[in-house]
């Protein structure tokens, strides 16, 4: 679960404009790939290492989706590097050990960080995608260090008093609907 985050120029942090896909939506899978090329453009993707971070807990129904986006791109050798999947997940307590680790495997790494989120009810079900960091474990109340340059959140369930509780009844169809479009548009990126 996360939060998406810039720092305004201050070095304060806010929150950043993200663009919101509705997977539904016929044009959607078109927008998002387009609006990620064009993200990739900005942050000089020809010349870096792209490592895509899949953050998540198979533990959890609503957290599964960064596991399960990061199996399938794992299995379709994507010519980039994957971390996180369903058999290694990246989550909490691992998180900075794999950070530490994509810093000194990759030059100039170019990080794209996907997670679960939870939102508004009139976003559940949609895909957002940004530039900056997010902030992973921000809805559930830890303190983790914010992650990549380009950011993917599928909104699994709503935002409210009991986020952990939500998190374990998030119905699997609809993670498994928000990982494919992001599997996809990811595979449509760098399969060539």
């Amino acid at each position: 679960m996360d939060a998406l985050l810039n720092k305004n120029n201050s070095g304060k942090e806010k929150r950043k404009s993200v663009k919101y896909f509705n997977p539904g939506n016929k044009n959607s899978y078109s927008d998002f790939c387009n609006s990620l090329s064009l993200l990739l453009a900005n942050n000089n993707a020809d010349t870096r290492d792209i490592v895509i971070i899949c953050i998540g807990s198979d533990r959890a129904t609503g957290d599964c989706l960064g596991p399960l986006v990061g199996n399938r791109l794992i299995k379709c050798g994507l010519p980039v590097s994957v971390y996180g999947t369903l058999d290694s997940p990246v989550h909490a307590r691992n998180l900075s050990e794999t950070l530490d680790k994509i810093h000194r495997y990759h030059y100039n790494p170019l990080i794209i960080a996907i997670d679960a989120s939870l939102g508004n009810s009139r976003h559940v079900g949609y895909v957002t995608l940004g530039k900056g960091a997010l902030k992973p474990g921000t809805g559930v109340e830890k303190d983790l260090p914010q992650v990549g340059d380009i950011c993917i959140t599928g909104i699994v369930n709503v935002s409210g008093m009991i986020n952990q509780m939500l998190l374990q009844t998030t119905r699997l169809n609809l993670v498994m609907q928000l990982s494919d479009f992001i599997y996809n548009g990811l595979k449509g990126m760098f399969i060539y």
